[in-house]
C-alpha cells in the first residue's frame, strides 16, 4: 500500500514508523511532503522513505494521504493539496481542531477521515479515535483502521462531535496524567524520599493501576474501595483529595479542553 504524508512532524513519523513495523508498507512505498530541508533529510536517513518539498509530488499515486500539518498551515496547504488529489484517494487528517467539513471544503475532496491520536502513540501505546465522511468506502475504512492500529488501540466513532470529546479526554489526557505523576513524585520527595525512588514508585503505581482497571474490567470505584480500609492511610488521603477539589478539577479540565476544541473547529 502506497501512503503519503503532507507534513513530516513527530506524529507523522510515529505513524510511518508503525506502518513499516507492521509490514503495511515498505519504506519505498512511503512519501513525505515536508518544507524543511533538515527534516526531510532526517526522515530519509532514519527511515528510508521518499521525501519531497512538493506536496503534489509526494501524494502522487498514494492510496492513503495523511494530512499532518500545523492548524495554522491549513490555509496555505489545502488548496494545492486539493488540486493534486485524485477521486480514489482517501485523505486522513490528524490536524487538531480541523473538521471534516473544513478539510473537504478546503480541498474539494470528499473522502476525508479525521483521526485524533494521543502522545503515547509515539511508542505504540496510544489510543486513537477516528471517524470518516460518507464518501469514504468500506475498503478505505479497513485500510485506515490498520494504519491507526499501529499506534496502539483504536476506536471508530460515528459522530464528529465525539472526536472533539476525545480530544479533550484522550488526546489532552496524557498531560493530565503526566501532571499527576509529577505531583506524586514531588509528594514523595516532600516526605523525604529520593527523587529516583519517588519516580520509580509513582510511575509503576500509575502503570499498574491502569492495567488493573483494563484487565479486570472492574469499575474504578470498586477497585478504589478495595484499597481503602476504614480509618486507614488511603482513606485519609482520599479525604484530602476531595477537600482539594481533585475530582471536580479533573471534570472541569476535560470540559475546558472540549470547549476549546469546539472553538478551534469553528475558527479553522
Amino acid at each position: 500500500m502506497k501512503i503519503s504524508f503532507v507534513g513530516g512532524g513527530v506524529m507523522a513519523e510515529a505513524i510511518l514508523r508503525g506502518i513499516v513495523s507492521a509490514g503495511l508498507a515498505a519504506p519505498s512505498d512511503i512519501s513525505v511532503g515536508e518544507p524543511v530541508q533538515a527534516r526531510r533529510d532526517q526522515l530519509a536517513q532514519n527511515h528510508g522513505v521518499n521525501v519531497s518539498s512538493d506536496n503534489a509530488e509526494a501524494v502522487a499515486g498514494a492510496k492513503l494521504v495523511v494530512l499532518s500539518v500545523k492548524p495554522q498551515a491549513l490555509g496555505t496547504v489545502l488548496p494545492g493539496l486539493g488540486a493534486a488529489l485524485k477521486p480514489d484517494q482517501a485523505l486522513a487528517s490528524i490536524v487538531a481542531g480541523a473538521t471534516i467539513r473544513t478539510i473537504a471544503d478546503g480541498t474539494g475532496h470528499q473522502a476525508v477521515i479525521r483521526i485524533m491520536p494521543n502522545t503515547p502513540a509515539q511508542i505504540g501505546a496510544g489510543i486513537s479515535a477516528w471517524t470518516a465522511s460518507e464518501a469514504v468506502t468500506d475498503a478505505q475504512k479497513a485500510a485506515i483502521r490498520e494504519v491507526v492500529a499501529t499506534l496502539g488501540e483504536e476506536v471508530y466513532v460515528a459522530g464528529e462531535d465525539l472526536i472533539d470529546m476525545s480530544t479533550a479526554l484522550s488526546a489532552s489526557g496524557p498531560a493530565y496524567v503526566f501532571t499527576f505523576v509529577e505531583s506524586l513524585i514531588d509528594a514523595g520527595v516532600n516526605i523525604g524520599m529520593s527523587r529516583d525512588l519517588a519516580s520509580r514508585l509513582a510511575i509503576e503505581t500509575v502503570l499498574g493501576s491502569a492495567r488493573m482497571v483494563k484487565e479486570t474490567g472492574t469499575h474504578p470505584a470498586e477497585l478504589r474501595n478495595m484499597v481503602t480500609s476504614p480509618a486507614g492511610t488511603t482513606a485519609a488521603a482520599l479525604v484530602a483529595l476531595e477537600k482539594g477539589g481533585f475530582r471536580p478539577a479533573v471534570i472541569d479540565a476535560v470540559a475546558a479542553a472540549y470547549r476549546r476544541s469546539k472553538e478551534l473547529g469553528k475558527n479553522s
